[in-house]
């Protein structure tokens, strides 16, 4: 069984991960509203992923014979000043979930849970990919500047990455 003060972790760590998932479709929703849907696809997508990884730490509780606690979830923001902002708030919560990660993960160690330290180190190798990815959006949402002929080009870039549409992992 996990000590108390890692269950406790853990599930808000679930928290966290879901309410990622939600900050995301609340993006999606934006975008979907400022006709940009090729955006709103891929930040489906990411919700879909962000739910996977809160699903991954649900399971993980479970198979260590322990309780799964869902705590409650807060309301995203809902309105963004541009495509932009979109993704560097998403930069920007992604740090927050690394942050949340590695203290995890030091409480781990701390505490000789060599098996939570495991399943934690995939998370870790996720939060660089999540981090690099938002990174490179930005980088290229800059570029396009006020051209809509390149805005139009990166949503429809952004909606191939999202096959089917529908987010998941």
């Amino acid at each position: 069984m996990l000590s108390e003060k890692m269950l406790l972790g853990l599930n808000t760590q679930i928290r966290e991960e879901f309410y990622s998932d939600y900050f995301y479709l609340s993006m999606s929703a934006w975008c979907d509203s400022n006709d940009l849907p090729g955006m709103a696809s891929f930040m489906k997508l990411k919700a879909g992923e962000e739910h996977v990884h809160g699903m991954k730490i649900y399971n993980y509780i479970h198979d260590r014979d322990d309780k799964v606690t869902l705590l409650a979830i807060g309301k995203p923001p809902s309105e963004f000043k541009s495509f932009l902002d979109i993704f560097e708030n998403q930069l920007k919560h992604e740090k927050k979930v690394t942050a949340s990660i590695h203290k995890l993960y030091t409480l781990a160690l701390a505490e000789k849970d060599y098996a939570t330290s495991v399943m934690l180190q995939w998370f870790i190798e996720e939060q660089v990919e999540e981090e690099k990815e938002a990174l490179d959006v930005i980088q290229q949402c800059k570029k396009i500047g006020d051209n809509k002929s390149a805005l139009f080009l990166l949503d429809e870039k952004l909606g191939l990455a999202a096959p089917g549409k529908e987010g998941g992992e």
